[in-house]
């Protein structure tokens, strides 16, 4: 008797479950939000797993209202956009993982304005035939670096890449032992040389390498010389490399290209803006390497690229390989990288105009002062369970740049009140939540919140976020 009271009630349960075309009359708003075959495909998956429960023996709400209402949230969620802006409280300002580089506001109006219609990329407005995309952004390198002809690919590792698989592929390179760098993400010189088709001979030692051990890699099947910048790490103490002028000599003697992998790659003074001294890709070429690559979205403060500049006869060769097709970048990012570029042409308002070097040259005194005048706003947001102060620490560039070099800075510090670990965890775990995610970092039994790359504008956004977490 019991199982046929079951029986009938686990009927009745399915009888009340309302039929598709009875939910669609009321969801007019969201099939015209998000189409007729969307919202009918959520709202048959929503009532196979209420079926499924009540076999089960569950009681689910099976009401109209609530079944509409489960459907919009999933509909909502699924039409939300994973890749999202972020408010970097790190301490990186380069941070490979949170997108590396802000671009300034000159190369996002630029990145509008070719996004939304048809361009020029590859047309010659004045001849009426193809054209070739580098030219957008070509003279604008020639003209910052000194080289003589460039082009640009989708990162600095295509362009390191692409210019050994056209200049070395089947020869032997030698490579000093202190600079087989490794790249983010296990990415290694070595590797890349592989797939480049060419064959690395390894010279000198970890810490010292000579002219010497170069001119003894030197023979029949020696394609060119490489020099790779140690950019996220750096050898130090008992320690010897050959600079640039040398290799270009003993390349020259042997009628052999030079080419220099300058990883993070710099266009100005960097120690005239206050910053540790890093070579520029002028000062590179002016020093004789015939190729130099670098990235776009590092030091140079604009969108990810690779950019190659350097003896003309190369770089025509470089463009003639069919990999290059594989490794070049849309017009966004040419659009982008142009503008970018465009803005090393007044160094004295850079510092204004360029986010990167903004973030990397801001006065510790101003960051603090910012924090100090936030602080009671952060108090009063987050309530008693976290103690708030603002404290001195270090920043970082980030992205393998300029490693060992750290920025004085000042960041809110969270500690919780209960003094346990798993408050702490909840509080970063939160804070990475939508609307406006905040990433910070956990140190010594704090969550740090540092200043350096938080923009005025951001502010509400912070305290918003802050709202939304708080107990």
């Amino acid at each position: 008797m019991q199982d046929k009271d079951l029986t009938n009630d686990m009927a009745k349960r399915f009888q009340q479950l309302p039929g598709i075309d009875t939910l669609l009359q009321l969801m007019t708003a969201e099939i015209n939000t998000w189409g007729r075959d969307a919202v009918v495909n959520n709202l048959r998956d929503l009532l196979v797993r209420l079926r499924a429960e009540i076999a089960r023996g569950g009681t689910p709400d099976c009401a109209i209202e609530s079944i509409r209402d489960n459907a919009i949230a999933a509909l909502s969620a699924l039409n939300v956009s994973s890749l999202m802006p972020v408010i970097n409280l790190t301490g990186t300002v380069l941070h490979t993982n949170l997108g590396r580089a802000v671009l300034p506001q000159t190369a996002l109006d630029a990145v509008m304005t070719v996004a939304g219609s048809p361009s020029n990329l590859e047309f010659d407005l004045e001849s009426g035939r193809r054209g070739e995309r580098d030219s957008h952004v070509e003279s604008l390198i020639c003209e910052l670096t000194g080289a003589e002809a460039a082009t640009v690919v989708n990162n600095n590792a295509a362009a390191v890449l692409l210019v050994l698989n056209t200049l070395a592929m089947g020869h032997e390179v030698p490579v000093s032992r202190g600079e087989l760098v490794e790249i983010g993400g296990s990415f290694r010189i070595p590797e890349v040389m592989a797939r480049a088709g060419c064959q690395l001979v390894e010279i000198g030692a970890t810490n010292r390498t000579h002219l010497t051990d170069y001119r003894n890699a030197i023979g029949e099947k020696t394609a060119l010389l490489m020099k790779v910048h140690t950019s996220n790490y750096r050898v130090e103490g008992f320690t010897h490399s050959v600079a640039e002028v040398e290799l270009a000599a003993l390349a020259a003697e042997y009628s052999l290209p030079l080419v220099v992998d300058m990883g993070s790659g710099n266009l100005v003074n960097f120690t005239a803006l206050g910053l540790p001294r890093e070579v520029t890709a002028a000062e590179t070429l002016a020093q004789g390497a015939d190729i130099i690559t670098f990235s776009g979205d590092k030091l140079l403060g604009g969108p990810q690229a690779g950019l190659i500049a350097g003896r003309h006869d190369l770089i025509a060769a470089i463009r003639k390989n069919p990999l290059k097709r594989a490794l070049r970048v849309d017009k966004m990012t040419l659009a982008a990288l142009a503008e970018t570029l465009k803005l090393y042409r007044d160094p004295d308002d850079l510092l204004k105009s360029l986010p990167t070097l903004r973030y990397l040259t801001r006065d510790e005194a101003d960051i603090h002062a910012q924090g100090q005048r936030l602080l009671p706003l952060i108090k009063q947001t987050i309530g008693p369970s976290y103690t708030v102060t603002v404290e001195r620490c270090l920043s970082q560039v980030g992205s393998g740049s300029l490693p060992v070099d750290l920025l004085p800075s000042s960041a809110l510090q969270c500690r919780p009140a209960s003094g346990h670990d798993e408050s702490l965890r909840r509080l970063q775990q939160s804070l990475r939540d939508p609307p406006v995610p905040v990433v910070g970092r956990l140190h010594k039994g704090s969550l740090w919140l540092d200043l350096r790359c938080l923009e005025v504008k951001d502010e509400d956004a912070l305290i918003g976020q802050l709202q939304h977490v708080a107990p």
